[in-house]
């Protein structure tokens, strides 16, 4: 992301273009844009394992290390929503218009808040230069938040799968836990990688291959698939306010997991019943 943003111009004129000569004429400028782009899409899917694992062994119980988890999750979205307006292509223009729009739904003082996000009457130079500038300054709010999540684990320690403590289990970080993360690592880095090299734009929308048009909407807009259950929730309410509600509680209903638990065993290992009820939630996501 650094070398990209030293290659980045955030100005309607001239951010496409800039992200066309990146990939063109920048010493693996291409290379490193798809490992960017891609490299987002496997952040996603390593995010969504470990709330889903989070749900299923009961980690919710560690309030703090949740909630902190939860403003992380809301960070990053906003991350990935402001990343992906700035190379100013017909889905990037278009998906921060539908989605700012939005915030016009809040009765009162909605437009208003519209208008001030935007920096003008339509999505336009301010909003791109904001949102380059927000892009850049969120990860190092996420590194942050990072710290103070991992911070609040150290205090409990971590949960394991049968929700019991394990205390007189546990052994040294190094070597054990390392060498088996590493093979995490690496193959998600060879995923990665093999996505990056061999289709690159397989997750991307085509339609961002053209410059923004304020005058031509295109026939479908819709955001990457990491977005998608939330739009998807968002489209299927007719009312605007009602869709903007649905879509904030798809996410914030995280915050309710705590208060909702009634069970006496913390995992679902021992929950036949609880199982068909989270597999059925994956699979509606999916």
């Amino acid at each position: 992301g650094l070398l990209l943003a030293m290659h980045y111009t955030a100005d309607t004129n001239l951010a496409f273009s800039s992200v066309a000569h990146m990939c063109r004429d920048v010493q693996f400028g291409w290379l490193i844009r798809n490992l960017h782009a891609n490299g987002a899409s496997f952040f996603f899917i390593c995010i969504y394992l470990h709330i889903g694992r989070g749900i299923y062994y009961g980690s919710y119980l560690n309030k703090e290390t949740w909630n902190i988890g939860v403003i992380l999750l809301l960070t990053l979205m906003a991350t990935a929503f402001v990343g992906y307006v700035l190379p100013w292509g017909q889905m990037s223009f278009w998906g921060a218009t539908v989605i700012t729009n939005l915030f016009s739904a809040i009765p009162y003082i909605g437009q208003t808040l519209v208008e001030w996000a935007w920096g003008g009457f339509s999505v336009d130079n301010p909003t791109l230069t904001r949102f380059f500038a927000l892009h850049f300054l969120l990860p190092f709010a996420i590194v942050g938040l990072t710290l103070v999540h991992l911070t609040f684990l150290h205090d409990t320690g971590s949960n394991n799968p049968t929700g019991v403590p394990s205390d007189c289990d546990k052994i040294p970080f190094h070597p054990y836990y390392t060498v088996k993360d590493i093979l995490g690592f690496a193959l998600m880095i060879s995923l990665l990688v093999s996505l990056a090299l061999f289709s690159p734009n397989l997750l991307g929308d085509p339609e961002n291959f053209t410059p923004a048009n304020p005058l031509v909407t295109p026939p479908h807009i819709k955001p990457e698939w990491y977005f998608l259950f939330a739009y998807a929730i968002l489209r299927s309410i007719p009312n605007k306010l009602g869709g903007v509600l649905a879509l904030a509680a798809s996410i914030l209903v995280l915050f309710l997991m705590p208060l909702l638990h009634t069970s006496k065993l913390r995992s679902m290992t021992f929950r036949p019943i609880s199982q068909i009820l989270f597999w059925a939630l994956v699979a509606n996501v999916l």
